[in-house]
């Protein structure tokens, strides 16, 4: 993916797929927002 100088907005990405999501984006140079809600 081509994410250099993009900003990624992840909700959920405290554990599972949205970790793993936030993690992969961020390796490919994006600027990953990260947000999670414990209750």
């Amino acid at each position: 993916m081509r994410l250099q100088d993009k900003v990624v907005i992840v909700t959920g990405a405290g554990q599972g797929l949205g970790e793993a999501f936030s993690k992969g984006c961020a390796k490919e140079g994006a600027k990953v927002v990260i947000v999670e809600i414990n209750e």
